[in-house]
């Protein structure tokens, strides 16, 4: 790892390293090459960043601070409260008592942005519904516990005239014109799940009344006839039935990026024929027709494939909404680009910084 960020070192000005969870696990310290050890190694101007609307957060930098070894608390240039509502001049005169005691100065105060746009890691989404007024489509996403790639579904969420609920009871489910298998981190054990909730005869019935389903990557693995694990990958498991395939779990992963085309779909999913669409696969299984059924048709070779009715489909590729086509196709709508998001959101933060503080961090 270190040979790596020395290569992006050698090959850019700047290199913004992020680190993961707090500096100063002190039962970890002795292990963590995801934070200081990184900025030893770099010798890197860092800045500690607090959630000022969980609350504690001059405790928590103090804290923080207080916990690092002499050697990483000489490369903490500066304090950011982040997503602080209201006047910043409310906090005097915290930062300046939180300077006294550590020596470094509060850089930043950055607010609350709500729909920020950003997708959010697996494990923090935030549960419940999202709806805009007037909402005419119910998209029904399938919460299982070990949910993977969630960021994908973030441009649904900014889609007007789109209600979307992560679905965790078949109670949720009611009402949907979509319901949507994300990807799994371990399929059969969110399969054995999604059943124990009975969700897979919600999913039934909603495919058999002609609801839209989708399946992506572990959930199009799910829609088959049969899970097949002869090397212990994932787990044996009988599908939904849904989709007239069978996944094949094996050692080697496939971990690529892909662009690809649609075939002809029919139904529900008619308007996906032949977009041209990009995105990754990140997944052990192998998938094929059942060898004993013909019905249905592949409309991606070896990448998706769709039911007789129409109304089901299964996709390995990741990141289907993030074409702008497919989202103009679907719902003649267009979510954010997350590039314009990032544009925007940069614009944000560097006008909350001290002047001349982003500039000095990398020049230094």
């Amino acid at each position: 790892m270190a040979d790596a960020l020395d290569r992006l070192r050698a090959e850019n000005d700047v290199v913004v390293i992020e680190g993961a969870g707090s500096p100063a696990e002190i039962n970890l310290m002795a292990s963590d090459y995801v934070n200081m050890r990184v900025a030893r190694h770099a010798n890197a101007r860092c800045l500690l960043v607090a959630d000022i609307d969980r609350g504690g957060a001059f405790a928590h930098l103090y804290g923080t601070w207080a916990l690092l070894p002499t050697e990483d608390r000489a490369l903490i240039r500066g304090f950011v409260l982040n997503k602080f509502r209201g006047d910043a001049s409310l906090l005097a005169p915290g930062p300046q008592m939180l300077q006294d005691l550590t020596g470094v100065p509060v850089v930043a105060t950055i607010p609350f942005v709500p729909l920020h746009g950003l997708p959010e890691e697996d494990g923090v989404f935030d549960a419940g519904t999202h709806a805009h007024a007037g909402a005419q489509r119910t998209i029904a996403v399938i919460a299982y516990p070990r949910i993977s790639n969630l960021d994908e579904f973030e441009p649904l969420k900014h889609v007007q005239g789109v209600r979307l609920v992560w679905a965790r009871t078949p109670a949720d489910c009611a009402g949907a014109d979509w319901i949507v298998l994300p990807g799994s981190k371990h399929t059969s054990s969110d399969l054995a799940w999604l059943r124990a909730q009975h969700l897979d005869d919600a999913i039934a019935r909603h495919a058999a009344a002609g609801g839209a389903v989708l399946g992506v990557c572990g959930g199009l693995q799910m829609l088959g006839e049969a899970l097949v694990d002869p090397h212990g990958i994932d787990g044996n498991a009988p599908g939904l039935g849904l989709l007239p395939i069978v996944s094949v779990f094996e050692p080697a992963k496939t971990v690529k990026r892909t662009r690809a085309q649609f075939g002809e779909a029919t139904g529900a999913w008619q308007a996906l024929s032949n977009l041209e669409v990009t995105g990754y696969e990140i997944h052990h299984g192998q998938t094929a027709w059942h060898p004993a059924m013909q019905a249905g048709r592949e409309v991606i070779p070896g990448l998706a494939w769709q039911s007789a009715s129409g109304n089901v489909i299964g996709v390995y590729l990741h990141g289907l909404f993030e074409n702008a086509p497919v989202m103009r196709a679907l719902f003649a709508s267009s979510a954010p680009d997350l590039d314009a998001t990032f544009d925007r959101l940069a614009a944000l933060v560097e006008e909350c910084f001290e002047p001349g503080v982003l500039e000095n961090l990398a020049r230094d």
